[in-house]
């Protein structure tokens, strides 16, 4: 009996009534414990990773548990992947590592916080101004940029992001909160993140002309795929798929298919 309520403490579970009935999902700190999430992340709390002092396994469950449908969508393998490719994404954003790092480059994961010599990011927009003397520069696990993203952000969440983007690198919770807005959000005509890896993204026509199929790659196009897809092999690609290669084999799932975009056309071209 001791053993049954052990479980039942490790795997809590959300209840979410829908039109189909009752559904029940498994919560990502079952699929993730700390220990792992410490060993994906290995040299965070390197002296040189000011990351270690910031991101904590608490605030990405804290996080996490905002947005349900994160990593409890689809199988145990589907919802294993997502984290794996959230992880991956926000690594590659902001890691620490170089090639011939201790443990390889794929161990360096969440060194930084701020985006290294970023700029002010501001973009003129009516609907989300720039404050003055505000910069907005890449912050927080996913390294959110400009104004336009900064604004809706803190809207969805619940914070200032235009006259107080600097919260995103104070509060951990808040700066896995953007990280999880951007990847949960689509943003028309990219599809979001999570339906991309959770298979519940179709892609259309034009998607299908300009390669972008199902997989993994689309996420580094929905990133950052105008400055890495479309033009061949790269480095910056080929770590993106680095750290997602690492952390499924940490999780114990398969990759899945087209993993990179280098023959994929941008959303924005």
């Amino acid at each position: 009996m001791a053993g049954s309520y052990a479980s039942l403490t490790l795997l809590v579970v959300w209840l979410i009534v829908g039109q189909q009935g009752p559904v029940v999902f498994a919560q990502v700190a079952s699929l993730i414990p700390e220990s792992l999430f410490n060993n994906m992340l290995k040299h965070m709390k390197d002296a040189n990773c000011p990351g270690g002092r910031f991101y904590t396994y608490n605030a990405f469950i804290t996080a996490a548990n905002s947005y349900p449908a994160f990593g409890t969508t689809g199988d145990t393998t589907t919802r294993k992947r997502e984290i794996a490719a959230f992880l991956a994404q926000t690594s590659k954003e902001t890691t620490g590592g170089w090639p011939s790092a201790p443990d390889g480059p794929y161990a360096w994961g969440y060194c930084f916080v701020n985006e290294q010599g970023g700029g002010d990011y501001c973009t003129a927009s009516a609907q989300w101004p720039c404050a003055a003397g505000k910069k907005y520069y890449g912050r927080g696990p996913i390294q959110i940029t400009h104004n336009y993203n900064y604004g809706p952000a803190g809207k969805a969440i619940g914070f200032d992001g235009i006259n107080n983007p600097d919260i995103v690198a104070t509060n951990a919770v808040i700066s896995f909160k953007t990280a999880f807005w951007f990847w949960m959000t689509p943003q028309s005509p990219k599809p979001s993140a999570h339906d991309v890896i959770t298979d519940r993204w179709t892609p259309s026509a034009a998607d299908r002309s300009a390669g972008r199929l199902p997989g993994y790659g689309v996420i580094t196009n929905i990133i950052n795929g105008g400055l890495e897809c479309g033009s061949g092999s790269n480095s910056a690609v080929a770590d993106r798929i680095g750290f997602y290669k690492r952390y499924c084999d940490l999780l114990g799932v398969p990759y899945g298919n087209n993993l990179d975009c280098y023959n994929q056309k941008p959303f924005n071209r």
